[in-house]
């Protein structure tokens, strides 16, 4: 348990005490209760075991032994448990590793005992404790807020509204939500299995096997050549009733046909995903879902944040321009401004950082909010009286003359994040009941200009994209100019933007077609991005949403892959596909390059299997029709496919190149080469096969059959 800094909005509050904390742990008030993540390792076992498919197998050996042929059947055996193994290994390692990312990437909870913050396992949580919730905080016990902080919630996850939520004094808060501003303490009044989240998820979160739309299309594949083999099988049965083969010869023929049945292939697609798992986790880019690295090689187009992405997210403040007042009355103003805010952020720390300044008791405050792009603090004080408002110049609705509005514009087009800071004469003019309203009749006190700082890889990094032939677009809150700048800066190549209030402005059709055409959008709210996001999905693109902020959860939970950064909240991390470790932006090119190589490996593994498979089959029915044998014996068949099909699908998803796909479904991509390739070797192994039974007696070729492949 490691303390945290202290933060006095309630100073009358103490929590439990550490016997009280201990009291309730033992009458069993804990919050010590696990949600499954994973399956269990008889699960893993039975699942791969116990199958249809295997089934199968295994009861054609059996009577291969008890016809004799146990060399066949051993072989058999040999070839499909190793596959069996593998596939165990794997999912096995697989559990273990998601076990450990599940138990590091647990959020933490702070909680007040003895009157000191502490940082806790939320498993330590009990009944009566009080917990600080800070933005990007996720709420881990249902309680109730206590003290004088406020804050704005996101019940999103629980309702499926976007609308923020407050909360202040004695109202409820839900597991499960997120703090997305302001600051507040809430005290546990339900716990464990008790708890709203806990209900809602216990089944949700628990291991689904969800399948990617490449392992649908190869699961149809597999169905396909099981209607197949159970129609062959049907003749080889009425053959054995009709005519004189043996048993023996009737259960070679059926093991034969069991082999047409390519069940490696899924064995094949766990190994490749597995693989590029690993090689991503070694490129600091966590795989936290199943079908993200499929999800990675179907992306063409890539919506990001600048803060935090683009940018360092360290801001500084260049300049204060004041504007009827001097610029030492404008900077006092500003300090005590920052020092009072409860719910800081990153543009008050710079504030704070340049103009030192003296903590007042506000009569009231709005913390900031990326949908209103403001915050307030009023004061009922001699020499602060008043309603003090920082937010993006063009939300503030104040009048200003042509040079100040030239300064703004020309402080945008260098890159720079241009903020208002306005004053109102009445400290009423915000509440707590009426918070969204701006305060009438404001007036410019000053125009501040912060810096921040590229990423030094990001212009690299934006040249990575375009060579995996990924379009991308910057969604920003800040001013579309500022946006543009810094896009320019980073070497983004087209820079086409439109505002957040010029989309509000726009029909469906207008919005769709603003949403395709542009590269940078500017003074986006969150419900904004969302709906881009949306837009561009409906539109066929396949999209991916780079986000940090809790602002961002509900774009990422639009897009067809979610990436957060490592120091981004817990709530884009709790919600994201992958995670970028060390908030290694300049590694996403790569990983992308990587999801396309391991898919486009595994599209190269599905022709072999398809081309063995169909060509087999046919040659059984070309076979049947021009002679009376059969092609293949069952060891024969068991070669051909380890050294055919199995050895290379351990190699090819290495060798493979990255590349965009088409948008069609693989299946129908694969046509082209397929077709003609499994006629071409059809035609070619019938020839040889009818030579073979020319040139020698008749039975020969029926006796050792012959390798196709």
């Amino acid at each position: 348990m490691s303390h945290s800094p202290e933060i006095n909005l309630a100073p009358e509050l103490q929590g439990l005490s550490e016997h009280e904390v201990e009291r309730q742990r033992a009458a069993g008030n804990g919050n010590n209760v696990t949600l499954q993540t994973g399956r269990s390792y008889r699960q893993i076992f039975n699942e791969n075991l116990f199958t249809f498919i295997n089934g199968i197998f295994f009861a054609i050996s059996l009577v291969m032994f008890k016809l004799g042929r146990a060399g066949d059947a051993i072989l058999v055996v040999i070839v499909i448990f190793g596959g069996i193994l593998v596939n165990i290994y794997q999912e096995i390692w697989a559990k273990r590793k998601l076990d450990r990312i599940a138990l590091l990437s647990r959020p933490k909870a702070t909680v007040l005992r003895d009157g000191i913050l502490h940082n806790v396992d939320p498993a330590a949580i009990v009944l009566g404790d009080i917990l600080l919730a800070q933005p990007g905080d996720q709420i881990l016990v249902d309680g109730q807020v206590v003290g004088d902080g406020r804050m704005e919630v996101d019940e999103s996850l629980l309702t499926g509204e976007s609308d923020l939520i407050p909360k202040q004094a004695g109202t409820t808060v839900y597991s499960g939500t997120f703090c997305v501003s302001g600051t507040a303490y809430y005290t546990a009044e339900k716990v464990g299995s008790e708890t709203v989240a806990y209900k809602l998820v216990a089944g949700a979160r628990a291991f689904r096997r969800s399948l990617t739309p490449l392992q649908i299309e190869i699961n149809l594949v597999i169905r396909v050549f099981m209607l197949i083999a159970c129609f062959l099988w049907t003749l080889v049965g009425i053959s054995f009733l009709s005519s004189s083969y043996s048993a023996n010869e009737i259960a070679q023929r059926a093991a034969v046909i069991a082999g047409l049945v390519p069940a490696g292939l899924l064995i094949a697609i766990t190994l490749s995903y597995g693989l590029g798992a690993v090689r991503m986790l070694g490129q600091d880019v966590l795989i936290q879902q199943a079908n993200a690295v499929e999800s990675l090689s179907n992306v063409d187009t890539l919506c990001l944040d600048k803060t935090g992405t683009l940018t360092t997210n360290q801001i500084l403040l260049q300049e204060v321009h004041p504007i009827g007042v001097s610029e030492a009355d404008l900077r006092s103003l500003l300090g005590d401004f920052a020092a009072s805010a409860t719910a800081g952020n990153r543009t008050s720390e710079a504030i704070a950082h340049a103009c030192p300044g003296n903590s007042l008791l506000p009569k009231a405050e709005v913390p900031f909010s990326s949908a209103r792009k403001w915050s307030a603090i009023a004061f009922d004080e001699a020499e602060r009286r008043g309603v003090y408002v920082l937010g993006a110049p063009e939300m503030l609705a104040t009048q200003l003359d042509t040079d100040n509005m030239n300064y703004i514009q020309n402080g945008a087009e260098q890159g720079l994040r241009v903020v208002l800071f306005a004053h109102s004469a009445d400290p009423t003019a915000i509440t707590d009941a009426d918070s969204a309203h701006l305060p009438p009749d404001l007036t410019a006190l000053g125009i501040l200009c912060f810096s921040d700082e590229l990423r030094p890889e990001a212009y690299e990094t934006l040249q990575g994209f375009a060579q995996a032939g990924i379009e991308v677009k910057i969604i920003s809150g800040d001013n579309p100019q500022t946006v543009a700048a810094l896009a320019k800066q980073a070497g983004l190549a087209e820079v086409r933007l439109v505002s957040g209030m010029q989309l509000a402005q726009m029909d469906d059709a207008q919005f769709a077609q603003a949403a395709a055409n542009h590269a940078v959008f500017g003074r986006i709210t969150p419900e904004q991005k969302a709906r881009l996001i949306s837009t561009l999905r409906k539109s066929g693109r396949y999209v991916a949403m780079i986000g940090d902020g809790v602002n961002d959860v509900l774009s990422l939970k639009q897009a067809n892959l979610a990436i957060a950064m490592e120091s981004g909240s817990k709530a884009t991390r709790g919600v994201a596909d992958i995670v970028l470790l060390k908030d290694s932006f300049g590694s996403l090119p790569r990983a992308f390059l990587e999801g396309q190589r391991i898919r486009n490996g595994i599209q190269d593994v599905l022709k072999l299997f398809l081309v063995r498979t169909i060509c087999v089959t046919l040659l059984i029915f070309a076979t049947a029709i021009v002679t009376d044998s059969f092609p293949l014996q069952n060891k024969q068949s068991a070669i051909v496919a380890l050294i055919g099909v199995g050895f290379p699908t351990m190699c090819i998803p290495i060798w493979a190149k990255p590349g965009i796909l088409p948008r069609r479904t693989m299946l129908r991509s694969m046509l082209h080469f397929v077709i003609p390739s499994t006629l071409t070797l059809t035609l070619v192994s019938l020839l040889v096969y009818l030579f073979l039974l020319s040139s020698g007696s008749p039975g020969t070729a029926a006796r050792t059959g012959f390798l196709t492949n």
